[in-house]
Order: structure tokens, then C-alpha cells, then sequence
């Protein structure tokens, strides 16, 4: 599994420490896992929406080399939907075996045009600026949308991150994972806060 979290200038930094730390213990709890991931950007540097610079190790790769794509939201999210430059590379994604987002990170999945005909959903203060990119905006702390995965504002991305985990692996390696990260909120199992528009991955 070979992973590509995306960064952005402005972007919300728990966006993607949260998503991203889950997933990636699982490099520690099964070493013999063949997991890998990059940190990509536009530029080489990126400034997050409270001034922390972020070193970035990969600038605009081809994101079809990846299995998973990542993205996640802030603010600058709703100027960056009108950037054909940041639009063109999110596109490179379009074969990604998973496409993920949380919070205001749908609205450049969706213009991406990554959205067409799916349900999604994003930050509660983004739902109208959503709907025009995608079949229906649900009001749900995730979505699944076949290979489709977008989860609401900000520390849902802990929780969005443990649901891919489980999916990925199962109850059990979550079950450390949780433990590790002293996290008791995500629950194992079919949850009541994920919304499967279709068969599940």
C-alpha cells in the first residue's frame, strides 16, 4: 500500500496528523506490511493555517503511482477549488485504488471533478459549497461512496483514519492501534456514524 498525503498552504494541520497517525502505526505493530507513504505538495515547503512550515518530500508527483490519496481541508481550501493548477495534479488520483478526504478537503476532490456522482460529505459549514460537486451531501462523521471516503470537520479525521485502518486490516489491529494512541472513541465493528452509500471496500 503506497500512500500520498496531500499538503497545502493554509491547510488545518489536525486534518492530517489525525488521519495520518493512525494509519501509518501500522508500519510498527506488522513491520512485514508493505506500507509506504509521501508527503506531497505543490511547492517544497508549505505553511499550515496557524504559521507551522511543513518540509515537504515529494513536490506534485504523478498520483497515480499511489494506491491511496489523501487529502485534507482548511479554510484556504475554498480559494485552492478555483486553482487549475492544484486541480490538474488532484486529478492524477482518479485511478487511486481509495480516495479520501476530511473536512473542506471534498471541495477539492469535487473540483477535481473526483466527486461526480457520489455522496460525500465535509466541514458543516461547507455543505452548500459541496453540493454542486457531487450526487448528495450527507450530514454524516463519514462517507463511503465505494472506493470514496470523506469524513466531516476536523477531529473526525482520527476516527476517518481508524475506520481506513479497519478496512484495510481488521478489528483486532485497530483495537492496538487505539490502545497505542490512548484513543478509546472509535468503535470496531459496523458504526452508526459511517454512512455506506454502496458495498463497502
Amino acid at each position: 500500500m503506497k500512500m500520498a498525503f496531500i499538503l497545502f498552504h493554509g491547510m488545518t494541520s489536525l486534518d492530517l496528523i489525525g488521519f495520518t497517525d493512525g494509519i501509518t502505526r501500522l508500519s510498527h505493530i506488522q513491520p512485514e506490511a508493505e506500507i509506504s507513504w509521501d508527503y506531497c505538495a505543490m511547492s517544497a515547503q508549505i505553511t499550515d493555517d496557524r504559521g507551522l512550515a511543513f518540509a515537504i518530500s515529494r513536490v506534485k508527483p504523478d498520483l497515480s503511482e499511489y494506491d491511496l490519496v489523501f487529502v485534507p481541508g482548511g479554510f484556504s481550501t475554498r480559494e485552492l477549488r478555483f486553482d487549475p493548477d492544484m486541480l490538474t495534479w488532484l486529478r492524477t488520483a482518479r485511478e487511486a485504488r481509495y480516495i479520501i478526504s476530511v473536512c473542506t478537503g471534498s471541495l477539492l476532490l469535487g473540483a477535481a471533478g473526483l466527486l461526480e456522482g457520489k455522496r460525500a460529505t465535509s466541514n458543516a459549514s461547507a455543505y452548500e459549497l459541496l453540493a454542486p460537486y457531487c450526487k448528495e451531501v450527507v450530514q454524516a462523521r463519514i462517507v463511503q461512496d465505494g472506493r470514496i471516503i470523506t469524513g466531516s470537520g476536523v477531529s473526525s479525521s482520527i476516527d476517518l483514519g481508524l475506520y481506513v485502518l479497519e478496512r484495510l486490516t481488521d478489528a483486532a489491529t485497530v483495537e492496538q492501534v487505539k490502545s497505542a494512541m490512548s484513543y478509546p472513541y472509535y468503535q470496531t465493528g459496523t458504526s452508526s456514524s459511517v454512512y455506506y452509500a454502496k458495498t463497502g471496500i
